[in-house]
């Protein structure tokens, strides 16, 4: 499809330092107003009819030129946020670091953004930043060709206007979707030390896109992927999920891995992973992820609280096992490990309470799975969690021949009929061995002498 585009333009000059925009015609892309969101295009429309520029990009534009269909639609303005507020009664100011206006049209949200300036020519107190370089505070405001150099990869920098339907690239972001590759605007150093996390969008769009990292911007990432330790947990929580959440999570996983990121975000994990006998654990992984994928793929719902325990499931056993060697009872020794284990994971990725508790109950049923006495099947197949921890002990039971045994026989449990049932939980049972008490002998009554 981009080449097709590509191919089509009549000035093919080099876009990478352009001193004006490569301007695209209607009849020379693929981007149609049937294929933006009708949300998108009245919030486009009402800014142009009040004398603001306003233009679609970022993924919106990106993901059409590809074919694919877009989830979110973004615009960038020259109208301030309180500007856009007072066009906009269903809208709302957001954010400190960034402050955007969200304009809301029931569950769907269409995000607007003023163009940004150039904070490094800027003594504005709307600009700050940190020790490390990062941009803690960024509300300089400036005109469309300063926003377009402040984003990003080029292949998000890359504007359309329903005003007159041409498309805009400052930056080059045509060439780089023509080459399938994800390219930093500026110099690649400089831009993740003002953000880190655009080594996570790196990566995650990377895989969702199907693009290669450009040598020069990936280059830095391995070394500077230590500044994410400087980003909120909370933050990183969010970014978690898009990385796990979208569809690709195995491919991503790879690349967290192949570029030293991942043990920024799952130090135990990775610590786990790097001992001699983890390949099991390795598959478990792997097995999880792609499972994740597939379920994406086929609508399904998913969890990250199940990835989560697959990515913390040895670093517990590892700890249960240590704490059991120091003379602490089983028991109390995967209680203990499991809040040690999620306490440390919290202090890189800020786990929601509602997740970290579905995330104990993963593992807490992997034991009440082994006891298949009649009384607890019949409270345990109950379960709100039930279905996730007997997927959790088929993923489990892959490479290990005792848990293939009890996950089919979970699996005949739950596709069985009523009599099939007690067939299967009289196979498990275990009788009584036959011993016989030993008669007590009767206690000698007591005198009592008046």
């Amino acid at each position: 499809m981009i080449t097709k585009i590509w191919q089509r333009l009549t000035n093919k000059k080099s876009a990478k330092h352009p001193s004006t925009p490569l301007v695209v015609t209607r009849d020379k892309h693929n981007i149609s107003r049937n294929k933006i969101s009708k949300s998108a295009l009245k919030v486009l429309y009402r800014l142009n009819d009040a004398g603001f520029e306003a233009f679609l990009v970022g993924g919106g534009v990106r993901d059409i030129l590809l074919g694919l269909s877009p989830k979110d639609f973004d615009i960038a303005t020259s109208a301030t946020p309180e500007e856009v507020c007072k066009l906009f009664k269903n809208s709302r100011l957001i954010g400190r670091r960034f402050k955007l206006a969200h304009v809301l049209f029931g569950r769907e949200v269409i995000e607007v953004a003023t163009f940004r300036g150039d904070h490094t020519s800027s003594s504005s107190k709307h600009a700050v930043t940190s020790k490390q370089g990062m941009l803690v505070r960024d509300n300089v405001y400036g005109n469309l060709e300063q926003d377009a150099f402040r984003r990003d990869f080029t292949v998000n920098a890359l504007y359309y206007s329903a005003k007159d339907f041409t498309l805009l690239d400052h930056t080059g972001g045509l060439e780089d979707l023509k080459a399938k590759q994800m390219r930093l605007i500026g110099d690649p150093i400089t831009r993740y030390q003002e953000d880190p996390v655009r080594i996570l969008r790196a990566i995650r769009l990377s895989c969702k896109l199907n693009l290669l990292i450009e040598p020069k911007t990936a280059a830095p990432i391995a070394e500077l992927s230590e500044m994410l330790e400087h980003i909120s947990a909370a933050r990183l929580w969010d970014e978690s999920n898009k990385l796990l959440l979208s569809g690709y999570a195995e491919k991503t996983w790879h690349q967290l891995c192949q570029y030293d990121v991942a043990r920024h975000l799952f130090a135990q994990t990775c610590q786990s992973l790097n001992q001699n006998n983890a390949e099991e654990f390795n598959a478990f992984i792997q097995a999880a992820l792609v499972s994740t994928d597939k379920r994406i793929d086929q609508k399904q719902p998913v969890t990250p609280a199940f990835l989560f325990a697959v990515f913390l499931w040895q670093p517990l056993q590892d700890l249960t096992t240590a704490l059991i060697s120091k003379g602490t009872v089983p028991y109390e020794a995967s209680q203990k490990a499991a809040a040690r284990v999620l306490d440390i994971q919290r202090k890189s990725i800020a786990i929601p309470k509602r997740f970290s508790i579905v995330i104990k109950e993963i593992w807490s049923l992997q034991f009440r799975l082994m006891n298949r006495k009649k009384r607890n099947i019949d409270s345990l197949i109950q379960h709100p969690k039930f279905r996730a921890a007997y997927d959790f002990l088929c993923l489990r039971a892959l490479d290990n021949d005792e848990l293939k045994e009890l996950a089919k026989w979970w699996t005949d449990f739950q596709n069985g009929i009523p009599e099939e049932r007690n067939k299967l939980i009289k196979s498990v049972y275990q009788p009584h061995t036959g011993r016989s008490r030993k008669k007590r002998k009767p206690r000698k009554k007591t005198q009592f002498k008046e």
